[in-house]
């Protein structure tokens, strides 16, 4: 219980941390070399680490497969990204086809920008890497490389300290290193070893940490594109993990750059803008045609800004518009598969005009989070072979939603001859553990009575060790598990809903799959025809949830919530709009709370409605219901502008918030197990009072 004097003299609180308007926390960048160097963490930067380290996939980086890379450019970069807890947004930009991509550069033209923590959550929860930007540009710039590089090695050393900390304080894995300004024969002399030492460093401090030098500057210190891996900038790259050419290259740049690359081909990201802007082989929905000759000479791919699709199309089509440019670009982008258990999506974007909790709407309006979005599928359109019609596609969609703003469209016809069609929507390799459960939540829409079902195809795990998987070569069989018609009591929170009809006309259905020695491969949804038909089925169905979970997490306990605090209290006079009887009041304050973050999808804030606070939404809610403020990713939460009831004479105010913490596994946890804080609070005393 912590106890507040109400006081209109607000405790100022950072400016770098949070929006001044608002007083919502915001990711945030820094200016000048001054910043970085004086940068430490502190209690304020918390807000913008990321939940956890990015998620294993194979194949891992570290593999010789050409790699995609996309680069971020969004109209300058922190726009509502920056808000860390989300923000009331119609038709934001999104992201979701990341099982095409390896790496994800957040590009602006700060000095040091680093990524807004939800673009990190969202990659590292899809197993893509996620790279900063240190960049220097015009006059300004060559006088602050001159700061740094000119002297001798402590200054140089001090700089790639500070970018190894911050990468590693909020769980980001790298940087791209862009100089487009010249450089003095000290500066650029020094710029190798600046590199090598950053490398070095950022490889013993941050798993999979990876450094990247864009194709400016030249080894003479002259800024000079060279649009190709060659003589004037190769020391560049052979003191780091990568380089990203220019874009204005012709396929005899490819040809003259497999000589310098040698054995490091993968480690050459060749520089494709997709605006199209100068002499480029293909941009916009002609990006496959760059792709097509990156790909014929085997290096990895890096796509410059492709939220061209937002950027400069409609935004009524840009879901529309963004699943043709990257089915375009399908064949030159290999796959990714998820490697560890437990698999839990929603298929939430992370977006929504509304927010969903297990099919009842918890509240109206535009959201936009994009740490609560959830794992992506492989997005696809299958048609059968031979002269059959018969064909899947799959695509997202906002109109309804299971559990957070959207779910998963599948549409398909099963023809005539054949009993069944399915679509693949996620590639994996998990060793199987003793005993598996999955579950899949779905509605048919309209009049169809297909039959919907998960298949998974497996392999022999027998050449598998531990810490990598090796190649298989055994023929993958394919299994339709057994529905769990009566789950084990020790379950019963997960399956309390299995094969029940369920809010809106959602149904979900569960599985128990023993397999010894093996391997999963793929994840399908399988339609089939309904019993005595004989004529071509169309299907329309809407997915809200698939979990794939090893049984025996489902046995752990949980930790309990603990050590809730309230900080940072800040006190407003309610608006004129917001007035009343009783008198109200506007509270800002930061949550905070001690928990493990590794089992944790997420945290619910609430407050407690018989204690004078407003529901998110504005939604009524019966006396004892909490009312849902937000989402957290991390151990703290900064409440905003809630409107409570004031405190009379004779009393104190109460207002209590509780933390719920949603399991990966994604069941319910008892408000018992929440984490509580209450807050008091008290009308200073007049003068003359007793």
């Amino acid at each position: 219980v912590f106890h507040d004097v109400v006081s209109f003299t607000p405790d100022p609180l950072p400016g770098r941390y949070y929006d001044k308007d608002t007083t919502k926390p915001v990711s945030f960048y820094f200016s000048s070399l001054e910043e970085l160097l004086a940068w430490t963490p502190g209690m304020e930067d918390s807000f913008n680490v990321a939940l956890e380290p990015s998620e294993c996939r194979q194949p891992p980086l570290s593999s010789e497969r050409p790699r995609t890379l996309l680069c971020h450019d969004m109209m300058g970069g922190y726009l509502d990204d920056k808000f860390i807890q989300g923000a009331a947004v119609h038709n934001p930009y999104c992201f979701y086809h990341w099982q095409s991509i390896d790496i994800f550069v957040y590009f602006s033209h700060h000095t040091v920008t680093i990524p807004p923590v939800g673009w990190t959550n969202a990659a590292h929860r899809h197993g893509v890497c996620v790279l900063g930007t240190f960049i220097t540009e015009w006059k300004e710039g060559g006088r602050l490389c001159e700061a740094f590089l000119a002297g001798d090695e402590r200054s140089y050393q001090a700089v790639a300290d500070q970018l190894v900390l911050i990468a590693q304080f909020f769980r980001f894995d790298g940087w791209l290193i862009n100089i487009e300004n010249s450089l003095s024969l000290a500066a650029v002399g020094n710029m190798p070893h600046f590199l090598r030492y950053l490398t070095a460093r950022l490889h013993e401090q941050v798993p999979r940490g990876l450094v990247l030098w864009y194709d400016s500057v030249v080894s003479s210190g002259q800024l000079k594109w060279q649009d190709e891996l060659n003589q004037h900038n190769r020391v560049f790259f052979d003191s780091c993990d990568g380089f990203f050419t220019n874009y204005n290259w012709r396929e005899e740049h490819l040809e003259r750059m497999l000589g310098q690359a040698g054995q490091r081909r993968a480690d050459v990201y060749v520089g494709v803008d997709v605006f199209a802007r100068g002499k480029v082989v293909g941009g916009q929905f002609d990006t496959y045609k760059s792709l097509e000759l990156i790909r014929k000479h085997g290096f990895s791919a890096a796509l410059f800004a492709p939220g061209w699709v937002y950027e400069c199309l409609e935004k009524k089509d840009f879901f529309q518009n963004q699943d043709k440019f990257w089915a375009l670009l399908e064949r030159y982008l290999p796959t990714h598969s998820i490697c560890s258990l437990p698999f839990v999506t929603s298929f939430c974007l992370g977006m929504g005009t509304r927010r969903v909790r297990y099919g009842q709407e918890e509240a109206e309006g535009p959201w936009y989070h994009p740490s609560a979005q959830e794992i992506q599928p492989l997005f696809a359109e299958h048609r059968l072979e031979g002269a059959g019609r018969g064909w899947v596609k799959t695509h997202c969609c906002l109109a309804d939603a299971w559990n957070g703003g959207s779910s998963l469209l599948v549409r398909g016809l099963i023809p005539r001859e054949q009993d069944h069609v399915a679509v693949r929507l996620f590639s994996l390799q998990v060793p199987v553990p003793p005993q598996i459960f999955l579950s899949l939540v779905y509605k048919l829409e309209g009049a169809s009575n297909v039959g919907v079902a998960l298949e998974l195809t497996t392999g022999d795990a027998g050449s598998c060790h531990v810490g990598s998987i090796s190649t298989l070569n055994e023929t993958s069989s394919r299994h339709s598990p057994r529905p769990l018609r009566v789950p084990p009591t020790k379950l019963a929170r997960w399956v309390h809903r299995c094969s029940q009809q369920l809010r809106g006309g959602w149904v979900q259905r569960c599985y128990k799959v023993n397999l010894r020695d093996c391997l999963l491969r793929d994840l399908f949804v399988s339609f089939a025809r309904p019993p005595g038909s004989r004529e071509e089925e169309s299907f329309v169905c809407r997915l809200g949830e698939v979990q794939v979970v090893d049984a025996k997490s489902l046995l752990a306990p949980l930790p309990r919530v603990q050590a809730v605090t309230v900080s940072h209290v800040r006190w407003q006079r309610a608006t004129p709009e917001e007035e009343g009887s009783p008198a109200r009041l506007r509270l800002g304050c930061t949550l905070h709370w001690s928990y493990l973050l590794s089992p944790i999808r997420c945290f619910r804030i609430h407050c407690c409605v018989g204690t004078g606070g407003g529901a998110l939404g504005g939604g009524p809610s019966g006396p004892e219901q909490p009312a849902l403020l937000g989402l957290a990713f991390v151990n703290q939460y900064r409440i905003v502008d809630l409107v409570v009831a004031a405190a009379g004479p004779s009393g104190d105010g109460r207002v209590e918030f509780l933390v719920e913490p949603v399991p990966k596994e994604g069941f319910l946890v008892p408000r018992a197990e929440w984490g509580r804080a209450a807050l008091l609070y008290s009308m200073p005393r007049t003068d003359g009072a007793l």
